[in-house]
């Protein structure tokens, strides 16, 4: 499932939350995959005491709920299921026939059933009398029942029949109703499906475990003038004989499978179709009318399929693969098997969507697609195991992108919205090791995070480069191949790629997937003769500084090395297996400066000593470092800083040092940077010069850029353009926010319309500096938008007005029928982020509407995304304390960890705030002091 994880859709304007605000328009939005998986029930977690950075108690998580896993004494071999949803009166009429199996003699049959009310059951044994179940024991907090029978069911096959009835409810889980309008505006509504992870339950009575794995017969009782689809192909379609307006719709028998996967989808699409080299027919669903959208989709899909045949060397096992836009969608994606299910940011439209969108389509593709073998033909044995899935398919779908669009320089972009997302996150007190053991299932919902996505995509990056690709890809095909339609644990990859490789694969992923955190490997010099000798040692990272407990965890740090001889080419590989080492390097002269970590690959920060640090900042200015590179020194010096390392003063040094930077990546991040700093020094009086500073570095690749694109630029050079424009803007830059509103009044007039690139960073710069008729012009674009897009678009960039009273009105229309569910979290995010103001009208806001929020959300992802990017800003102790208290009162069990990060955070920014504010103020004024 791809998750938001505090990335909106699409990529270009998903920051990382602990440090950017959603409006500075600085970091790619990805959604390794996309952006999140999300989840909408309650959740226990942790009985752990987290202390803040700053020594306070941030509090404490409630003890886990008990939690035993279904009985073993009979199994589904094969579900029979009819479903037959009422499309006005939003309930649904099910009939289960389930053929099973009785290990051991019982009375009872324990299944998981949530919101369903069953009407009748029965059990048959192969050759016997039908035997009705006397009693149905609903255990509602477990999510299960118990069906009763008069007298024991005899080991061996019998068939299980329930009729039941369930609601078509509106909370984008289990068997939902999306709302849609007709190109006549008529409103109307789909019946969708999202089962992950342990949803399928109320949809239909089930064995809702990934290890309980049956085949599934599906059919679908629907109106004759809607679609209906499901994992399989349609075998049988036939009029409904009890009524002439509904047709009966079959489908083919499906693999074995678990029931997270399964999926049906009943509404109003048309299509765009294609075949794949390899034979798969592909198609993707699309709003009546917008079936060109759909082609952008369907070009990566066919090319993406046969990418993963020929690497994992195993043949996609369906006849079909469909991709369908949902209106109302909580996560980016779903990786259902054969109907893989996307918000409506799949849509792509070849004059309207920027280019940040089709990066964002391409990636989630390459995720949910890459699913269909790592996740559904081999699944993982228990939800311990989540970021297996997760983190393979979060670092596969750049191989795959890089694979099918080289001009995207995707493994940079990897850096930027990945690796140091999870190092940020990671670094906390309140994280959690990638390999958590769930019990209770909703206990899922608080490690569909950037932990099990972005810090596993970049252990298993670290692990493909410490392998080696040909070794990996045979450790992968063996994998599959010994587990295709079963379930696996992650030691049984770790075995697989071990065999492959010789390598001590369990022994070194053990490091970085049971303990939590990551090392900071400091590294010193000296010279003797040709020989150039390192001292490296390594010690957990915090954020709140080094780790200086007596129990200090060591990780297998798989290390790279290269000199200025050949930056791009690794000079000595070595594993760090011990707290510290030293390394010679031979052929070294005192003039060549030596990288530890070429291509930012191992997951660690580097602390280097100053003269080696003095050594390495020409190659930013002269670019002879590779960009990857320039990126992680200046990420990982901005991230000592925070912890008061090393002061801020000498970040924005090495900043400035960045003017020459030609590529896109390196300038999100310092963007992204930068807007970490500038929300910082939002609560002091000397905000503004830091927008001069931004404006200063800003300035001369803006102009170098200029607005319009050139002949012979492509897909980077677009991001970079909005990327810089929109940075200008926001900070005041005169020319650029005239420019802006130029472009804007002819927009609107019809005169020039703008490029899909220009729109978000023209929007932003007006709203920022404008007025209420600007937002009332800006509001009215949003209500004629046709496409979902550009309604996206607009509301992440609302929160920019300044005036508290148009604050207000934004905060309003976050809530109201003009924004799609999903989406008023990204509105309120907008406007926390925007500015000091914003931060604590939105923050006011979700308290006063909280339990309106609460309901709608059921406790899922979105509130913990929500509480982050409300909160995350403060920098005062006091508001840490608020925080923790309104949530003490107000639970949010599946937002407990985000709670505790959030508090955390704002510990944090208040230090480092107090550390650093005086100087930053001196070193801002002293820049623009004429010389003496």
């Amino acid at each position: 499932m791809l998750l938001l994880l505090g990335r909106t859709v699409p990529l270009s304007f998903v920051h990382r939350v602990t440090t950017c605000c959603p409006s500075s328009l600085s970091r790619p939005v990805f959604v390794s995959s996309v952006l999140i998986k999300l989840r909408t029930t309650t959740s226990a977690s942790y009985s752990t005491v987290f202390v803040s950075a700053a020594g306070q108690n941030t509090g404490t998580m409630p003890e886990r709920r008990p939690f035993v896993r279904l009985p073993t004494d009979v199994y589904p071999v094969n579900y029979g299921l009819c479903l037959k949803p009422d499309l006005i009166d939003f309930t649904f009429e099910g009939k289960l026939e389930a053929l099973v199996e009785v290990t051991q003699a019982t009375n009872q049959i324990v299944m998981n059933c949530a919101d369903i009310d069953i009407i009748t059951a029965s059990f048959a044994p192969q050759g016997g009398e039908e035997i009705n179940a006397t009693g149905f024991n609903y255990q509602n907090e477990d999510e299960k029942v118990t069906l009763s029978f008069p007298s024991a069911l005899q080991k061996g096959s019998g068939t299980l029949k329930i009729d039941f009835v369930g609601e078509l409810n509106d909370k984008m889980k289990g068997f939902y109703r999306s709302k849609y309008t007709t190109a006549a505006g008529e409103i109307r509504y789909a019946a969708v499906t999202q089962f992950e992870a342990t949803d399928a339950r109320r949809a239909f009575p089930c064995w809702d475990e990934p290890a309980i794995k049956a085949t599934f017969d599906i059919t679908l009782i629907v109106p004759k003038d809607r679609v209906a689809l499901s994992n399989m192909n349609v075998i049988d379609r036939k009029p409904y004989p009890e009524d002439e307006n509904l047709v009966e719709v079959k489908f083919a028998t499906t693999p074995i499978m678990s029931t997270y996967l399964v999926a049906f989808v009943i509404g109003e699409y048309d299509y765009v179709e294609s075949q794949s080299s390899d034979g798969v027919t592909v198609r993707v669903y699309t709003p009546v009318g917008k079936a060109e959208q759909g082609k952008f989709a369907l070009e990566v899909a066919t090319k993406t399929l046969p990418f993963y045949n020929d690497y994992f060397s195993v043949p996609y096992p369906l006849p079909k693969i469909d991709l369908i836009a949902i209106a109302d969608f909580a996560a980016g994606a779903m990786e259902n098997w054969g109907l893989v299910t996307y918000r409506q940011a799949l849509l792509i439209d070849p004059k309207n969507s920027c280019s940040s969108s089709r990066q964002w389509v391409a990636l989630v593709v390459g995720h949910e697609l890459a699913h269909q073998w790592f996740g559904n033909l081999v699944t993982m044995e228990w939800w311990t195991h989540l970021w297996l899935n997760e983190g393979f398919a979060s670092w596969i779908e750049y191989l795959c992108v890089d694979h099918c669009f080289p001009e995207y320089d995707i493994w940079t972009q990897f850096v930027s919205a990945d690796y140091t997302r999870a190092l940020d996150l990671d670094a906390l007190d309140s994280s959690h090791p990638i390999e958590v053991n769930v019990g209770h299932p909703s206990e899922v919902d608080e490690i569909f995070d950037a932990i099990s996505y972005s810090k596993g995509a970049s252990v298993i990056r670290m692990l493909h480069n410490y392998i080696g690709d040909e070794d990996f890809r045979k450790g992968m095909n063996a994998y599959l191949v010994k587990f295709q339609h079963k379930n696996a644990s992650t030691e049984d990859l770790w075995d697989c790629l071990e065999q492959a490789s010789g390598k001590p694969i369990a022994a070194v992923m053990g490091s970085w997937t049971k303990q939590m955190g990551f090392p900071i490997i400091v590294v010193d010099q000296e010279q003797q003769g040709d020989d150039r000798i390192l001292k490296i040692s390594q010690k957990k990272f915090c954020a709140s500084g080094p780790h200086n407990g007596e129990e200090c965890p060591n990780w297998m740090v798989p290390l790279s090395i290269c000199t200025s001889e050949d930056p791009k080419c690794t000079k000595l590989k070595v594993l760090l297996d011990r707290p510290e080492t030293t390394i010679t390097l031979s052929g070294v002269s005192p003039d060549q400066w030596v990288k530890i970590n070429p291509g930012t690959v191992g997951f660690y920060r580097i602390q280097y000593s100053s003269s080696m640090l003095e050594s390495l900042l020409p190659g930013i200015r002269d670019l002879s470092l590779q960009p990857v590179d320039r990126l992680g020194l200046q990420n990982d010096l901005f991230s000592l800083s925070r912890a008061g390392m090393i002061s801020t003063v000498e970040v924005l040094k090495l900043m400035e040092a960045f003017v020459n930077e030609p590529n896109y990546t390196v300038w999100s991040d310092l963007s992204c940077n930068l807007g970490v700093l500038s929300s910082l020094l939002s609560h002091t009086d000397f905000h503004e010069e830091i927008q001069e500073f931004i404006r200063d570095l800003f300035t001369p690749i803006g102009l170098e850029l200029g607005w319009d694109s050139k002949p012979g630029e492509g897909h980077l050079d677009a991001l970079l353009r909005g990327l810089v424009l929109g940075k200008l803007g926001k900070a005041g830059h005169k020319p650029t926010l005239e420019e802006a509103r130029r472009r804007f009044k002819d927009h609107m007039e019809g005169k020039q319309v703008l490029p899909a690139d220009l729109r978000s960073p023209v929007y932003l710069t007006v709203l920022k500096h404008g007025d209420s008729a600007t937002l009332e012009t800006m509001l009215k674009l949003h209500k004629q938008a046709d496409m979902q897009e550009e309604k996206n678009r607009i509301e992440r960039v609302l929160g920019a007005i300044s005036a508290p009273d148009l604050i207000q009105k934004v905060l309003n229309f976050a809530l109201s029928e003009e924004v799609r569910p999903q989406d008023t979290v990204s509105v309120i995010g907008g406007v926390a982020g925007s500015s000091k103001h914003g931060r604590k009208a939105a923050w006011k806001f979700v308290k006063d509407n909280w339990e309106e929020l609460y309901s709608r959300y059921q406790g899922g992802f979105l509130i913990s995304r929500l509480i982050k990017l409300t909160v995350d800003g403060f920098a005062i102790d006091k508001m840490a304390v608020e925080v923790k208290s309104f949530f003490e009162s107000h639970p949010a069990p599946a937002a407990e960890r985000t709670v505790q990060q959030c508090c955390e955070n704002i510990l944090l920014n208040a230090a480092w705030l107090k550390r650093d504010a005086d100087d930053i103020h001196q070193y801002l004024l002293q820049r623009k002091a004429p010389p003496v």
